[in-house]
């Protein structure tokens, strides 16, 4: 009878919620999401989003913002004045208890931004509770946790009553309000076991889904269910202006299946907050190959997220510290999400961290030029080819992995084009468009 005496124990501790299996992520920014830039210009607009095939929505804070050293006519949302109130702008208690039910009755869930790591420089602890604050040579509050980021102060976590206090208030929204998770801001700059203690006592309360703002394999442990894919980001970012080589993707898809936790979520972004405001738009960002990327982050191994805006086009660079409304308008691109993530639902070997089937490489004759790989499982397989150069191609590929029949999904682009097309095999060389994906599905896939 073989020994069980040196078996590894699982490596993440952390249940998944079961509706995460599937899910897509939607952030959202309340102060640019409408008009009004409040609670009811969101709530107005959730059947749109749940359209997208969205089911988590992500606010960023609601808290009251400090004015001490605030930065620009509104400042930072993630300069906490206090963590137990609304920020005024955005409503009341009872509109953001109104936002959370029309949330939950559309069955999606909700999380909202905490910022554990530091706060406004008027936040009244620092007057009730100065202790809590780390100091810098002089003694004085230590802006934290880059040297810019001269509007807020660091905390000290070796405080075991400000964790009791920080774990307090985040239970509070739980149980006051019903949320069902948080979105940690740099996660990394808070001790780990104080992210396990907060977890261990919000499970208390419900399940709970929680986000790392962060890329290290460890906060999957016993805390986070998903962190960042920050470096697959900045690879795509290269390869989009020529800077790096295809050869970086495959490196990172196999550093996220040997190095990571199987059951570990990656958060797979094209924008978001921070990529908007200080790197430019999802345009800039990645030129011609954005629909790829947007192809990539939605079939590839992780959960997409939108950034409020990217279905509409993201047409600006959203001012951080200002009331800048988005330009909505109906766009390809939403269109093209719509599409993906539908195919993410249907198909379960597109789900997300062990749910979902990894991704098998399939080689080509152009390996410099094409990315392409297999995600499949005992129920169906699905095929992406992707061309990331502006010319059209035709590429031969690996034999074992694509036998069998296909039928193609035709993706939707500016062109509009969609459908599905007739059963074939794609045994012979296949045409690529530039800076375009193909993606084919095998409800039987061969073994």
């Amino acid at each position: 009878m073989p020994s069980t005496r040196f078996s590894p124990a699982q490596y993440s501790h952390v249940k998944h919620p079961q509706w995460s299996r599937d899910a897509a992520i939607y952030q959202v920014n309340t102060r640019h999401f409408s008009a009004e830039g409040d609670f009811k210009g969101v709530q107005r607009d959730l059947p749109r989003i749940k359209s997208l095939g969205v089911d988590i929505i992500w606010l960023m804070p609601i808290h009251p913002i400090g004015e001490v050293a605030r930065k620009g006519t509104l400042g930072s949302p993630y300069a906490v004045k206090d963590y137990l109130a609304i920020n005024p702008e955005f409503g009341s208690h009872e509109d953001l208890h109104s936002l959370i039910a029309a949330v939950h009755d559309l069955d999606m869930k909700v999380i909202i931004d905490w910022v554990a790591n530091h706060s406004a420089w008027d936040n009244p602890l620092t007057q009730s509770h100065p202790q809590w604050y780390a100091r810098n040579h002089r003694g004085e509050f230590r802006p934290s946790p880059w040297w810019d980021w001269s509007d807020i102060i660091e905390f000290d976590y070796s405080h075991a009553d400000l964790r009791e206090y920080m774990i307090e208030a985040m239970c509070y929204w739980v149980d006051e309000f019903d949320i069902d998770g948080f979105r940690c801001d740099v996660a990394g700059y808070v001790p780990n076991d104080f992210w396990r203690q907060a977890r261990t006592e919000l499970e208390k309360l419900k399940p709970v889904f929680m986000l790392a703002e962060w890329e290290a394999r460890d906060m999957h442990e016993y805390a986070f269910d998903m962190t960042y894919a920050w470096s697959w980001n900045e690879i795509m970012h290269g390869i989009a202006h020529g800077k790096l080589s295809l050869d970086k993707l495959r490196k990172y898809y196999s550093w996220n299946e040997r190095a990571w936790p199987k059951q570990a979520y990656r958060m797979t972004f094209v924008s978001n907050n921070d990529k908007n405001a200080w790197d430019g738009t999802q345009f800039e960002q990645f030129g011609d190959c954005l629909d790829n990327a947007i192809v990539l982050s939605s079939l590839g191994e992780g959960m997409p997220l939108i950034h409020n805006g990217q279905e509409a086009g993201e047409s600006k660079r959203l001012q951080f510290f200002e009331c800048d409304p988005i330009e909505w308008q109906a766009h390809y691109i939403g269109d093209l999400y719509r599409q993906l993530l539908d195919l993410r639902k249907r198909f379960t070997a597109l789900h997300n961290g062990e749910f979902g089937a990894t991704m098998l490489q399939v080689n080509t004759d152009h390996a410099d030029k094409v990315f392409a790989f297999v995600r499949r499982n005992g129920e169906h397989a699905v095929l992406v080819i992707l061309n990331f150069t502006d010319m059209m191609l035709k590429v031969e590929m690996q034999a074992d992995l694509i036998a069998g029949d296909w039928q193609e999904q035709f993706l939707l682009s500016a062109t509009h084009q969609s459908g599905a097309g007739q059963l074939c095999k794609i045994d012979q060389p296949m045409s690529l468009d530039a800076w375009k994906a193909r993606v084919f599905i095998q409800q039987t896939p061969w073994v």
